[in-house]
């Protein structure tokens, strides 16, 4: 019975499975009262609410890839696979990766579907629910298994530690891929240690390796937001599929394409995967700039503010630092933009000001008047004025630092056609041409 409980889930039918707690529920003697609720907990997700392709696979695999869109049941599919190895293997060390610390509360340990909503009460560490180390991301089960939780955005908390099977979430948007090797490394432990990767697929190099790897060592499943219909609300499924479908970013995001590039656009992947760099390989900045884009309003149905952060190298090389666009009140973006004029040792913030105009500059001298600032006014075209920075992409002479996925997106997508402002690649436009076009420091403060 215990290898029957062990067994990859994908070769027991669902009529197996219920022959297999029925048989358990006869054996209380034998078996913990915690083993019971556990293998219970799987089996209803097991015959109720799971598809056929969430179902972990048999074999002997490495790892397990699935590219799938929004809402397809990525995160229910990690969680409940790496909870049902643990319960099922004492002792086992188990990680949760996602691109953030805030990515990893919020959506694999805290989420409707993560790993706090799917483990049974009883079998935490002395059947309590505060066994959960919110600090540390870690949960102690019954069974002496822990799984814990790391943030891609910091791949040295890796080095070192080893572990049974582990959970990747959203890997084709973590910033560091060396996140990924220093997990490999210690991906050690047991006969057969095996990997989890749940993410939307976007043509990174990793991504693109991962998949390359089919039917050696990588089982890839593919889905759609669509299979998972049954679970999502009738009216965001037609709202999705009124404003995305058969568009690069609904393919994307909804079909799990993994797209090399859209024709028409003025950069494509392989542009910025050839030159992407970890910020271990960062050389010295000779300048660095914050570029502004601001947004006039601050509601739901707003432009983001793009703030992008450049730099550039003695050797005449550029380099994408930072980008902390987003959905951002006046008051909040311009004090994020002053934040990382000192966090990276900026000489200037340069804002565009066709909406703005010298309000901009106001309120960022009101939360410090002594940043030195530029505004620029775009007199010519979107297209126009990104045609030369996309020739320096060309050129090999810009390199991303880490993935950049909403920008990159933007980047590959953007046409000239799409009837959003692209304003993250408004930002790193305004940015890379005063770094292309000026090598002097700012020379006045306001006193």
């Amino acid at each position: 019975m215990e290898n029957q409980l062990r067994m990859p889930t994908s070769q027991l039918t669902q009529k197996q499975f219920q022959e297999s707690y029925t048989k358990l529920t006869k054996l209380s003697k034998n078996f913990s009262h915690q083993t019971k609720i556990a293998h219970k907990s799987y089996i209803d997700w097991y015959t109720k609410n799971s598809r056929l392709n969430q179902r972990t696979p048999k074999g002997q695999w490495a790892i397990w890839l699935i590219l799938a869109g929004r809402g397809w049941g990525k995160t229910r599919t990690g969680a409940e696979d790496i909870i049902h190895y643990a319960l099922h293997h004492p002792n086992s060390l188990c990680a949760v990766i996602a691109p953030t610390g805030g990515d990893l509360r919020r959506v694999c340990f805290e989420g409707i579907s993560g790993l706090l909503s799917c483990i049974p009460d009883a079998c935490y560490h002395n059947g309590n629910r505060k066994s959960f180390n919110r600090s540390t991301f870690e949960i102690h089960l019954f069974n002496g298994s822990k799984i814990q939780g790391f943030a891609a955005i910091e791949p040295d908390r890796l080095r070192g530690a080893q572990f049974h099977r582990a959970w990747c979430d959203e890997l084709a948007a973590w910033r560091y891929t060396d996140a990924f090797d220093q997990l490999m490394f210690g991906l050690r432990l047991g006969t057969n240690p095996k990997c989890v990767i749940t993410t939307t697929p976007r043509p990174t190099s990793l991504i693109v390796d991962l998949v390359k790897r089919k039917d050696r060592d990588v089982i890839l499943t593919r889905g759609s937001t669509f299979e998972n219909e049954a679970n999502l609300a009738p009216s965001a499924l037609a709202q999705l599929r009124e404003r995305y479908e058969g568009t690069q970013l609904g393919r994307q995001e909804l079909y799990a394409e993994v797209l090399d590039s859209l024709e028409g656009a003025l950069w494509n992947y392989e542009m910025i995967e050839s030159c992407r760099i970890n910020k271990e390989q960062l050389p010295e900045m000779q300048r660095v700039v914050v570029s502004l884009d601001p947004a006039v309003t601050a509601n739901e149905s707003s432009d983001e503010t793009g703030i992008i952060v450049v730099g550039k190298c003695q050797n005449n090389r550029y380099y994408v630092l930072d980008d902390s666009s987003g959905k951002l009140s006046a008051d909040s973006w311009a004090r994020k933009a002053i934040d990382l004029f000192y966090q990276f040792g900026a000489d200037r913030i340069v804002a565009e000001t066709n909406n703005g105009g010298d309000l901009v500059e106001r309120l960022l001298r009101s939360i410090d008047n002594q940043v030195p600032y530029k505004s620029v006014h775009a007199t010519r075209g979107k297209m126009v004025r990104a045609e030369p920075i996309s020739a320096l992409y060309e050129q090999k002479k810009v390199c991303h630092v880490g993935v950049l996925s909403k920008l990159e997106d933007q980047m590959t997508s953007y046409t000239g056609l799409r009837g959003s402002s692209p304003d993250r690649l408004d930002a790193l436009v305004w940015g890379l041409t005063e770094l292309a076009r000026s090598s002097g420091q700012a020379n006045w403060r306001v006193s």
